[in-house]
């Protein structure tokens, strides 16, 4: 914590004003928290954000609509494939674009792959953060097999900008199927691993049972969505809800608990990875054949071959790269279940080769609001583990 403090009088009561963060390891970014105290109680808590405020949607008006997705990639750095996901399908709808059902399952099956990879860096820093140092090393441990996978797909460990309007951006590479399947089958038992080591772990239930809890009616007043509100007994998942690429063909539960407090979170997400798992081999026995990219040569780039062979196909290839492809004049929203809960891309055109507007409604900024009903009234050594099961992440709230 900052060394910046001061005592105001109110009343017969002194409290103490006390700086957390922008720099602190347990905010997860650069996150101030402007913390009231009476001795060891907070008295009142207000998050500041902005400080990694990059101005991501009004960059995006001057891109044309397939150079906005590595932006997608930089509002959630942990869960990349998923903004890239949802960012496509609201302008594939604008567009009345039918995908390839191999491109969706794809698609299906690495933004799983994202939700695994984000659940477990959150379960390791959380884990770090109340002092349980090896399950921060086994759960980096899995994710580094993820991200060498998202290499082995798009090249990049996690700016991966793989998902495209149209499809993928290239064709999945040659043994992709048995990386996966390796690692997918092996995954419960790292699982199991994480359960022994915390959940009947009596250090780890004094520290989070009964921990930042909210009621259900303040979750939904104040806009929380994802595992927060699933762990206070509310099943609510767009996967189900309102499915998208096909996710009404794959089964799975929605996890659920009903304490709201930071140890339901934390049996929710582990369920959820379990779930996750689960997609994954449903979408590798069921991996349909295929095109991987829509058949529409206004919008999705030629094969290099027929680039290179074929003149329609130069000229198409040329003018997307230097003009883009223009949209019908609309607007449309589209929302998908990112690993920190609702993410929705509102996307607006002029009929141009560019967004009119793009708005980015980020789960982490509504659950961030959450904070000060976990805090106020409890006891400074609870904030940090509150804070940890809140799952934020500042890209995904400043923007």
């Amino acid at each position: 914590m900052n060394d910046t403090l001061a005592t105001a009088a109110t009343g017969s009561k002194r409290t103490m004003t006390l700086n957390m963060g922008p720099q602190h390891p347990s905010t997860h970014g650069v996150l101030r928290i402007l913390l009231e105290l009476d001795g060891e109680t907070i008295v009142k808590a207000a998050p500041d954000i902005g400080f990694l405020h990059t101005g991501i949607e009004k960059e995006c008006e001057v891109k044309t609509y397939q150079q906005v997705v590595p932006l997608t990639d930089r509002v959630d750095y942990l869960a990349n494939l998923s903004n890239n996901l949802c960012y496509v399908l609201a302008v594939e709808k604008l567009l009345g674009m039918e995908i390839p059902q191999r491109a969706q399952w794809m698609r299906v099956m690495l933004t799983e792959l994202t939700r695994i990879s984000s659940h477990l860096v959150w379960l390791g820093t959380h884990a770090i953060d109340i002092g349980a140092m090896s399950v921060f090393l086994y759960c980096f441990r899995e994710r580094e097999d993820l991200l060498r996978i998202f290499e082995m797909f798009s090249g990049q460990r996690m700016m991966t900008s793989y998902f495209r309007v149209g499809g993928l951006a290239l064709d999945a590479p040659r043994g992709w199927d048995k990386v996966v399947r390796k690692f997918i089958n092996e995954f419960p038992s790292k699982v199991d691993q994480y359960e022994n080591l915390l959940t009947a772990n009596p250090i780890w239930m004094q520290r989070t049972k009964g921990v930042g809890h909210v009621a259900l009616e303040d979750l939904i007043d104040i806009g929380v969505t994802g595992p927060m509100i699933r762990a206070a007994g509310m099943p609510w998942d767009i996967r189900k809800s309102e499915p998208y690429s096909s996710y009404e063909q794959f089964q799975f539960h929605v996890p659920t608990q009903k304490e709201s407090d930071v140890f339901a979170r934390y049996l929710v997400r582990v369920a959820e990875m379990r779930e996750s798992a689960n997609i994954v081999v449903q979408a590798l026995d069921g991996m349909p054949e295929g095109p991987w990219q829509a058949d529409a040569p206004h919008v999705v780039l030629p094969e290099r071959e027929k680039m290179k062979t074929q003149m329609e196909s130069l000229i198409y290839h040329f003018k997307i790269i230097t003009e883009g492809f223009s949209v019908p004049a609309g607007q449309v929203y589209q929302a998908i279940e990112a690993p920190r809960g609702e993410l929705g891309y509102y996307v607006v055109s002029d009929g141009t080769a560019k967004p009119y507007r793009v708005h980015m409604r980020t789960p982490s900024f509504g659950n961030l609001m959450a904070m000060p009903h976990m805090l106020e009234g409890r006891l400074l050594a609870d904030s940090i583990a509150s804070l940890g099961s809140l799952d934020f992440v500042l890209g995904d709230v400043d923007r």
